[in-house]
């Protein structure tokens, strides 16, 4: 696959920028999002005009927390939303709620950190080398928390650690980085959703914008997160990002617009046109080395979208991230719209999220390779993404240069993750019986242990 690099402004100067879909069967929307600042594809559709362009005419509303959302998606009351992007995996596969829910398009890349309390990173620091300078060298392994987890444990305490929800990137890749570090995160079951079962530690869900607070108040000692709630806790003085979930995972897909599979069947156009609109935005964001970056930041500091302080949003969005008050490192790809074919929705993605829903209990039985692959085309969408992208190039808002169509859906295998083992799209149940803990093959998590 080809790195793409974004340097547009001579390229496009000249293009039109007008060309409304036509024969749209919906033209006025209601889409949904939570306060992160992955959301920003929907933002900027709308305030740089990419929805009404398209014949569009949106109405963005923020939501209480992601099962909300979903739900909401699922009843018809909102018709498409910024998803986690295991959500219409685990709608579609009827773990939660359960609903026929497909994505067109993948929001963005990277965006997550792993945050720990001032307490905890500070007995962790000793486990930490350190560079020339005193600083110490990330990424930070999860192999220095375990000491610390290990202490707790013996004292009779809970080490308690939040995430967003029991399908999100942020659970997966807190769950990689402690396992990766040996510690177990624990596992779910049919009759315990806790997923807490044999760990550790105790994972559980608190919403993004209370993370910082609960962590503050004692309840959980650390968390897993989107911007701007890692930069806040350093900001607030109250914790400290050990590791961003790039370092846990490359480029790895993060949040997709999600809508139902019926609404897109009867709204073809529509989609089409939403598509394109969030095409261009994805687009805008990274164009130019992120020059319209501050920009964004601005617009997604307003109370109705993020409603976060601007500094906290730019200390990730413009390429930088603060992990200890005046550390500050350059992180050009700690927010990804565009490059790397970042909004493709690519059959592997979905595959490697069914990995660990597998891995960790939430699909309780063992699955041929076929079904992963089956559950993958029958939610993620690259043929309603190449229509849509093969009619912004034509349209002359692209160029087919900036696009890589990849042949059948898949990425090639990759060994960028913090413990260097490889992940094949193809072979989904080789790639779980590699990883050191979870489940592997005929296992399963009956009665509170595991079985074969």
């Amino acid at each position: 696959m080809r790195l793409i690099a974004l340097s547009l402004s001579t390229a496009l100067a000249t293009l039109p920028a007008f060309a409304e879909t036509p024969d749209i069967e919906k033209d006025e929307l209601t889409l949904g999002f939570i306060k992160l600042t992955d959301m920003a594809p929907l933002a900027i559709a709308k305030e740089k005009g990419f929805f009404e362009e398209e014949g569009l005419y949106v109405t963005l509303e923020a939501q209480s927390n992601w099962k909300v959302l979903l739900d909401r998606v699922i009843a018809g009351e909102l018709d498409g939303a910024h998803m986690l992007a295991g959500q219409p995996l685990a709608a579609t596969i009827g773990y939660g709620t359960k609903g026929a829910v497909i994505t067109p398009f993948s929001m963005d890349l990277n965006g997550n950190a792993i945050t720990v309390s001032n307490a905890v990173w500070e007995a962790m620091k000793e486990n930490v080398p350190t560079d020339a300078e005193g600083k110490p060298v990330h990424p930070v392994s999860a192999a220095a928390l375990k000491p610390v987890v290990e202490e707790y444990a013996a004292e009779g305490r809970a080490f308690n650690l939040g995430m967003v929800f029991p399908v999100s990137t942020h659970n997966y890749e807190l769950r990689y980085w402690l396992a990766a570090g040996g510690i177990n995160p624990g596992f779910y079951a049919p009759d315990d959703v806790s997923g807490q079962i044999d760990g550790d530690v105790l994972i559980s869900v608190t919403p993004p914008p209370q993370m910082p607070a609960t962590m503050e108040a004692g309840t959980i000692l650390g968390y897993s997160v989107g911007e701007p709630w890692n930069q806040a806790a350093v900001a607030k003085g109250i914790g400290v990002p050990v590791i961003t979930d790039n370092d846990i995972w490359k480029n790895n897909p993060e949040k997709v617009f999600g809508l139902t599979a019926a609404f897109a069947e009867e709204n073809p156009q529509t989609v089409l046109a939403l598509t394109k609109a969030l095409i261009r935005a994805a687009i805008w964001l990274d164009e130019n080395d992120n020059a319209n970056r501050p920009e964004a930041v601005e617009i997604l500091s307003r109370p109705e979208y993020v409603g976060a302080d601007r500094a906290v949003i730019a200390n990730s969005m413009t390429g930088t991230f603060e992990y200890e008050p005046g550390d500050t490192r350059p992180a050009p790809d700690f927010n990804v719209f565009f490059r790397y074919n970042a909004t493709y929705p690519y059959y592997s993605d979905a595959v490697w999220y069914l990995t660990q829903m597998r891995r960790w209990g939430q699909i309780a039985e063992a699955k041929p390779d076929s079904w992963f692959d089956e559950t993958a085309r029958a939610v993620y969408r690259p043929d309603l993404y190449k229509a849509a992208a093969e009619a912004v190039i034509a349209e002359g808002n692209a160029t087919a240069g900036m696009f890589d169509f990849d042949a059948d859906g898949y990425r090639e295998p990759t060994s960028d993750f913090i413990d260097g083992v490889t992940y094949d799209g193809h072979q989904p149940n080789a790639y779980i019986d590699s990883l050191t803990i979870g489940l592997k093959a005929g296992q399963q998590v009956e009665g509170g242990a595991i079985t074969n």
